[in-house]
């Protein structure tokens, strides 16, 4: 059988699938909030974020991602997060369980595919019984059929850290913030870079890194898997932490009103000469700790 008639296939067998449970001839009991509700938590609550998007499934099935690979300690351990045990750190799931016709026609596609796949995984390790919350609230532009709604998901969520200290845990490419205004109502900005594929292999140092600051800091976490685990303990150390994974990527096809994924320039810089000669003197400022 061809590679093109396999896809066919799989797109029609994904299809059936997704027609079922749509239509509830299945049933499916996983339910996710609103990226409305989402916000109104982070604004009006002290609570804890930590988000789940397709590569975290990916792992807890096995697999390796391209920022990640994958083992049993980080899948058991992902399962273990997954499964909401803590009231005041919320986990969010894409919002995928219900009408996909809120996504651009190839985003409905892509998840038609993991579902067909993957939806076993979150009802076996989702608790049934809690409404999770939407991990669009970090990615609310462009995967969305009516981005209308979009510049508002962004001034909310800017409004998370005004007037707050704020320690950001990154990749080394990631530079949230950097040639926009994303992180411009914070008071103070400070950043701990790490590597931007399998960080969690130096989770303990980023941890220790982390634990010098005082429990007043607002920690806003971009390194992938990785981002899980370190939002789990901090948490439990007292610390508001939140996962906010590629909200800044988001934030920048939004200002330049891309239509599909495109590449983001300053992603490319990597290193202090090259972060120099790119004008990002601020943002080297902000350092205070490379995690090699």
């Amino acid at each position: 059988m061809s590679p093109q008639i396999k896809k066919i296939i799989k797109k029609w067998l994904a299809g059936i699938a997704y027609g079922l449970y749509r239509h509830q001839v299945l049933p499916s009991r996983i339910r996710v909030n609103s990226v409305e509700e989402t916000l109104n938590v982070l604004l009006t609550t002290e609570k804890s974020m930590v988000r789940f998007g397709d590569g975290e499934i990916v792992v807890i099935n096995g697999r390796n991602i391209p920022t990640q690979a994958g083992n049993e300690e980080i899948a058991e351990g992902l399962k273990r997060i997954l499964g909401f045990h803590h009231e005041n750190l919320i986990v969010t799931l894409p919002d995928i369980f219900g009408d996909l016709n809120i996504y651009v026609p190839a985003s409905q596609d892509f998840w038609k595919d993991h579902l067909l796949f993957f939806r076993h995984v979150y009802q076996k390790f989702c608790d049934l019984d809690k409404a999770y919350y939407n991990t669009s609230v970090t990615r609310g532009y462009i995967t969305y059929a009516d981005k209308s709604g979009s510049g508002n998901i962004f001034r909310r969520f800017r409004e998370v850290w005004k007037d707050r200290r704020i320690v950001v845990v990154e990749g080394c490419t990631t530079h949230n913030g950097v040639g926009n205004d994303l992180l411009d109502q914070a008071k103070e900005v400070k950043r701990i870079i790490c590597p931007s594929r399998n960080a969690y292999r130096v989770l303990e140092r980023i941890l220790k890194e982390c634990l010098r600051y005082e429990k007043d800091i607002l920690f806003l976490l971009s390194v992938g898997i990785t981002a899980k685990f370190l939002a789990e303990e901090l948490f439990l150390k007292g610390y508001r932490v939140l996962d906010i994974g590629n909200l800044d990527m988001e934030y920048e096809w939004y200002l330049c009103g891309a239509v599909t994924k495109e590449p983001i320039l300053k992603h490319q810089v990597i290193g202090e000469q090259a972060n120099r000669e790119a004008g990002y003197d601020q943002y080297l400022k902000e350092i205070v700790c490379y995690i090699e």
